[in-house]
Parts: C-alpha cells; structure tokens; sequence
C-alpha cells in the first residue's frame, strides 16, 4: 500500500510540475553612462529550493537570459570583476515571459559624486588609435551641419575650392556613416554633409592609420560619424529642431536654415526595429573673386571676375531597419537608407578683360548670369548575418549589399558682351543637361578566431561590382534652335570590379601589443567615352600590409608604432573625359587617364596620461590633384584632375587637455605640417614647392550647474600650400555656446553662434609655368542657431547594430 501511495504521489507531483507555466525571464546588465557591462556572471535562484540555481552569462550587448524557467519565486544575483555584488529582491513570476529593469552595477572603486554630476566628455578626446568628437555633449555643435563641425575638428579642414575634405593636410578621406561609406565624393559629398545635421551624430571618429581590416582606399584615413544609440528592450524616440541663420560678406540677409528630425527604436523579445526620418533646408551664398594674368608675347591681358552664387537646397533621409536575434549566437539584419536632396541655384558673374600691347589698351566686359537644378536621390540596402562560434569571441559576419545613386541636373548660362562703352557685342546661350546613374553591388565575410586571451586572428573576403552611366548633354542656342555643342557632349560608361582578401594577427603580453596585417586588391576597370570613342583599361593587383606596435612603459606613460599602404582611386566623375563650361574663359574636364594614387604612412606616438604627442610621415604617389592649364590662344582655362609626381608630408601633433577646476575643462590640439610637392613634367615643365604650416584649436567647457553650460572654442590655421594651390592668408574662427536641460534632462536648449567675428574666409594663388592666378572666396561663416531636443520613452532602448557593410569603399567614389 505504502508503495502504491508514493507512486501516486510521484505521479501527482510530476503532473502538477508539467501543468506549470513556463517562460523566459531576461535582463540587461549595464555599468556607469548605462554602458553595457559583457560577460557578467547571472544567477538566478528559487526562493522556495535555494539549492535550485541556474547560471548564465550576458553577452557582448550585456544581455542574459533564462529559458524554460518554471512560475514561483525568485532572485537573482550578479557578479562582475571590479564591481560590487548585485542581489535584487523577490521577483514573482507568473509563467508569461517577463523583461527585468536594467541591473546597474556598481564600481568598487570611490566615485567623486560632484564630479560625476557636472563632468562631461571632452568634445575633443584622443584615444590610441583614433580621436573622437564627442558631439552629443558639445554646446557649439547646436544646429550645425556634419560638414561644419568636421571644420572644428584637429587637423581637418574643408578646402572649399575644389570641395575637398582634408585631414592632416591630406585629401582622400574616406567617409562613413555608421560604418558603412557613404555614396558620393567632392562638391557632392559636401552637400550630402551639409544636409546632415548635428541632432543626428553622437561622435565622429578619425582614423588616421586604419588597418588591413578596412578598406585600402583613404589616403589620409577614415572619419567615422556614429549617429545616436540607445540601450535595452522597450520603446523610445526623440525629435529634434532647429532654426538659425547665416551670414558672409557681400551676401543677403535671408541665410536661413532650419532642420528637423525624429528617432524611433523599439526592442522586444528577439526583435529590434529601428528607424529615422529627417528633413533639412537652407540658403546659402558664395562669391568667388578672381584676378588673373595672361602674359602671351607682346599682349598682356588681366581678367578681374566675380562669381556670386546663392543655393537654395532641401533634404529628406530616412531610414528602417531590424535586427532579429534568431538565437543567443545568430543575428539577423536588414537596413533600408534612402535619400532625396533638391538643390537650386541662381549665379551672377561679371568679368571685366583688360588687354595690353605696346601702347595699346582694349577694354570689354562679359556679364554672365547661369542657374541650375538638380536632384540626388540615393538607395542603400545591406542584409546582415553575425554568428558567434562556438568559441568565446570567435565570429563569422556576411554581408551584401546593394547601392544607388542618381543625378539629374539642369543648367543654364546666358552671356552677354559688352565692350568699352558698355555696348552689347555679341551674346551666348548654353545648356546643360546630366543624367547620371551608379549601381553598386557587393558582398564581403569577415572570421574572428581568438586562440588565447592574447593572440587573435581575423581574415576576411569582399567582392565588388560597379556600372556608372553617365550622359552629359551640352547645347548651344543658335537662331533660336538648341543645338549640340561640339566636343562637350558625351556619354561615359564605366565599369569596375574590386577582389579582395586580409589577414590580421594580434598578440598582446604584458607590455607590449602588436598587430600585423596584409591586405591583397585586385581592381579590374573598363571606362568607355561612347561618344569619343575612348577605351581605357586597367587590370593591377596591389598589396597593403599594416603594423601597429603599442608599448607600456609605466601605468602613465607609452609608445605607439604604425605603418599602413593606402590607395585613392580616382572617383567615377574624374574619369568622365567630359567638357564642363563655367564660364566663357573657364572650362573644367575630366580625365579618363587618371592612375590611382598610393601613399605610405608612417606614424609613432607618445602618451603621458591624457597628454599625447604623435609624428607622422606620409609619402605619396601620383597623387590626385587639380591643376589649371592656360590655353594662350583662347586665353582659356581648363581646371582637370591629374597625377602629380610625389609629396612629402610631415605633421607633428600635440593634444593637452587640462582639467583647471572639477567644472571647468580645457581641451588643446596643436599641430605643424611640412609639406613638400614636387613634380618633373606639369604642364610640361618642373614644378617645386614646401611651406611648414600649423594648426591650434582649443576649447573650454564650464558647468555652471547641472542644467547650465557653457562652451568657447576658437581654431587657427596658417597660411599652406597644397600642391599647386597656395593658401595665402591665415583663417581663424570664435564660436560660442549655451546649453540649458529641463524635465529631468529629457529637454535640452541650445544656444550657439559659430565664427562670432565673421573671420572665417579663403585667400589663395596659383603660380607656376602660364598660370598666375590669385583667389578670394566668401562662404557663410556667421552662423547663429537655437536647437531643441527632446526625448521620450525608455531611454534605455538598444538600436540597431553598428556594422560595417560590404560596399563601403565603392560608395565613397560614385561623386565628384
């Protein structure tokens, strides 16, 4: 009997625990700033059998979670190195799944309680291997564009002649968004930048030494914009606005621009959604002074011109993505960014042409006025797999994507000639019409293999295919009927495909870290001028190994050691031998026989606690630059992007940030360049030229109290020389700000004006074999703007993966 009542019993008890509920129970485990806390070791106990305990441990996100955990009572506990033990009270659970509140940990260590209440990141941090803009906590940066805060940063300038983005003095930056390089490159690039606003970036990275992991392509390096990131499950948002205006000399008054954008992530379970949306719209002016000489015999004939340009531009971006967590080891994403810029612009050039023979003097002047309209849209898709080995830290990642890019533009220019007295000659009517396509398909894996804590290897493939077709229409008004302008029209279809492979191997000991890297590009392109009946191609395999060397001399203080291949190729539009009229003395043009160019850089830095001080050599090859040739028959000239023989660039960089009292902060960076450029055959003639210059920027910080702050910042650049292009004058900028939060700091109110003295303007000469030529350009420089951000929801929402895609490098040549 007494057996067949505990069988019974038996069977009683195992059917009670089958007719129980079931669920998941997961949480997130987070450290100071809610930053995910990896690795933590989770128990979870029941109250009611303590010797029943489940363990796990958090990932990479600091994410853990129980399965098949039956309903009672429960607590669970966290232990992490370095900070203090974590117990929670009683958790009641029902059966359903249940999503615990962040676990914040606790460091062992003392905090200063006043400093962490006031403190914020320097705008300006410099880390081992790269320097990061903390944007998020700048004031100054309110209602800025991307390309205007990259004007703040150390050793960045925009040469806003040729619309080039330089680092260290150096063009050929590689631009991403989010790790992933965005489609366009020159005068296009800067548009898509200065439609970019400020509410949407947390920090910009520059990488000035990046490894064979990343792309060759980057001469100078890589700036890195990461927009704005959350944390854990649930629902959250901002929206953001600005408004502001713009001011520069000889310009309008109606500068205006205002922006807005909006943020949404929503986690739950295993799905994360994430999405933006943007809107953007400005005017903005320029006006481009031009003094030229042409010496030609026993003439000589001085152009004085003026170009006033001003731009009304518009635009839209959005994006929508998910991430799907299929098990603790698999992730699975798709992404969808589009975009859509409308710019239009109306341009007033006056030139006056006085020309010289013996006693002689003849005087005329040509009054041009030129407008166009043009569309950018662009499509990036990219479908995402990340798997984790079985192997703590060892990974696969795939990745394929697709891009494109399209441009319709519309131009007109309508000339008038006059002569001495002011009487009408002769008048000209151009058009222009562009149709531009780009298509961008790739697909590239990447493997992580850590075979102990201190060495790891990773190696990776890509694979990229490119098809530009890019038809130029150029006409000319002739009795009242458009007709084809002879030698400007032409269609250009270009196709390239980039194979390519690396390895990288790591090891650390106790004071030493050591990365060795290879990378192998084998680019195969054919560019084919239909109309001209013009075929170039090229076929070439090029090698790029990289070694970066870190040692620890004491807890304060250490040595870094890099060297890094790079290569430029010429973006799509350089190799479009096409004829683009500016002006009736100014042509540009492209040209199919663009070589890419390719640069060695070497780099050794010195670290004393936050104090850092870098020298770095770079030498490059057939570097891509622009260069104006004299027609001294039509007095014409032709500005076209050609290989010049080699530069020399040496750049000494020191950063000192200094803490003056726990509110107030000051963040310095000093750099001097040498340049030297030399080249045997331009225009058909040696060409030399070196000039040292330097750069300062500084900035302060002060808390007033935890709502209210302040920022001053002031940057400096000497007069330099790239190339053939000479900068003549000094530029310097003041820029201030105020930032006030409300609501718990859900609401922030920025205030800032940038260059407050309007100094900010460019002076520059050309001077080498026919060509004499001195520049003045005016751009919006005073710009005043109020921002306003707020947040909503659980802030603590983790958006979408940062992941590098398979296209990037291409991406970043389709403009120019």
């Amino acid at each position: 009997m007494k057996k067949i009542l505990l069988i019974m019993t038996c069977l009683l008890a195992w059917g009670t625990s089958f007719a129980q509920k079931k669920g998941n129970i997961s949480g997130k485990i987070v450290a100071d700033h809610n930053e995910a806390l990896p690795y933590s070791l989770v128990k979870l106990i029941s109250l009611a059998d303590t010797l029943n305990v489940k363990e796990a441990s958090a990932n990479l996100d600091g994410i853990f979670q129980f399965q098949n955990v039956a309903e009672g009572q429960y607590q669970i506990k966290v232990k992490m190195v370095g900070y203090q033990n974590y117990t929670s009270s009683k958790i009641t659970f029902t059966g359903n799944d249940l999503q615990l509140p962040s676990v914040k940990m606790q460091s062992s260590s003392k905090q200063l309680n006043e400093v962490s209440v006031v403190g914020q990141k320097p705008f300006v941090e410099r880390r081992a291997d790269k320097t990061v803009l903390n944007v998020e906590s700048n004031v100054t940066a309110a209602g800025n564009s991307v390309l205007e805060l990259l004007e703040k940063a150390p050793g960045v300038t925009i040469d806003r002649q040729t619309e080039q983005i330089k680092l260290n003095n150096k063009a050929g930056i590689t631009i991403m968004v989010d790790g992933k390089t965005n489609f366009l490159s020159g005068a296009d690039i800067t548009t898509l930048l200065s439609n970019m606003t400020s509410d949407q970036v947390a920090t910009i990275e520059l990488i000035t030494n990046p490894s064979s992991k990343y792309d060759a392509a980057g001469n100078a390096g890589i700036i890195n914009i990461k927009l704005k990131r959350n944390k854990n499950f649930g629902t959250n948002g901002s929206l953001s606005a600005n408004t502001g205006w713009g001011s520069v000399k000889n310009g309008p008054s109606d500068l205006f621009r205002h922006s807005g954008n909006l943020n949404l992530n929503h986690r739950v379970n295993k799905w994360n959604i994430f999405g933006n949306a943007g809107f953007n719209t400005r005017e903005n002016f320029n006006q481009t002074l031009l003094d030229r000489t042409a010496s030609i015999g026993s003439m000589l004939t001085k152009f004085d011109q003026s170009f006033n340009r001003k731009q009304n531009g518009t635009g839209y971006t959005g994006k929508v993505g998910a991430d799907y967590y299929a098990s603790e080891k698999t992730v699975i994403g798709l992404m969808v960014d589009v975009g859509t810029i409308d710019n239009k612009l109306a341009g007033l050039s006056n030139s006056t042409i006085n020309e010289f023979q013996q006693n002689a003097q003849t005087l005329s002047y040509i009054q041009q006025h030129n407008g166009n309209k043009s569309k950018f849209n662009s499509i990036t898709s990219n479908f995402n797999i990340k798997h984790d080995l079985a192997k703590k830290d060892a990974s696969l990642t795939f990745d394929l994507d697709y891009a494109g890019y399209g441009m319709d533009r519309n131009e007109n220019f309508d000339a008038r000639y006059l002569d001495a007295s002011q009487n009408q000659t002769n008048v000209s009517n151009l058009r222009n019409i562009v149709d531009a396509k780009i298509d961008v398909f790739a697909a590239k894996t990447d493997f992580s293999w850590p075979f102990s804590k201190t060495l790891k290897f990773e190696s990776g493939l890509k694979s990229s295919i490119v098809k530009t077709n890019n038809d130029f229409v150029s006409e000319q008004l002739n009795n009242g009927e458009w007709t084809d302008a002879l030698g400007r029209s032409n269609l250009f279809i270009y196709k390239e495909n980039i194979n390519a492979a690396y390895a990288n191997l790591s090891q650390d000991w106790k004071k030493w870290q050591v990365q060795l890297g290879l990378r192998a590009e084998h680019t195969n392109s054919k560019g084919h001028s239909v109309t001209s009946n013009k075929l170039v191609n090229r076929d070439y395999v090029s090698l790029f190994p990289s070694v970066f060397i870190k040692q620890e001399l004491n807890k304060n203080n250490s040595l870094n050691y890099s060297y890094s291949r790079r290569i430029d190729r010429p973006s799509y539009q350089q190799l479009n031998p096409f004829l683009l009229y500016l002006d009736p003395y100014t042509i540009d043009s492209g040209n199919p026989y663009l070589n890419a160019q390719f640069t060695d850089n070497y780099e050794v830095g010195y670290s004393f606690k936050e104090i850092s001080l870098s020298l770095n050599y770079s030498n490059v090859r057939g570097m891509i630059t622009q260069v104006s040739r004299q027609n001294d028959v039509t007095k014409q000239i032709e500005v076209q992007r050609q290989n010049f023989g080699k530069a020399n660039l040496y750049n000494a960089n020191l950063y000192v940030p200094i803490k003056i009292t726990k509110q107030w902060s000051m963040q310095n960076n000093f750099s001097a360049v040498y340049q030297e450029y030399q080249d045997g055959t331009l225009v058909g003639a040696a060409y030399q030229k070196s000039k040292v210059s330097f750069n300062f920027n500084t900035s302060q910080s002060i808390a007033f109290s935890k709502t209210f702050r302040a920022e001053v910042s002031f940057w400096y650049d000497s007069p330099r020389v790239r190339g053939v292009e000479e900068t003549t004058i000094a530029q310097y900028a003041l820029n201030f700000g105020v930032q006030k939060t409300m609501m718990q700091n859900k609401l922030k109110l920025r205030l800032a004006v940038d260059d407050v003295f309007a100094t900010n303007y460019w002076e520059g000469q050309m001077k080498y074999q026919n060509v004499d030529m001195y520049v003045k350009n005016y751009y919006v420089n005073r710009r005043a703007s109020f921002s306003v951000n707020y947040a909503f929801g659980n802030q603590q929402v983790k958006s979408a993966r940062n992941r590098k895609t398979a296209s990037d490098d291409i991406k970043g040549r389709t403009g120019g």
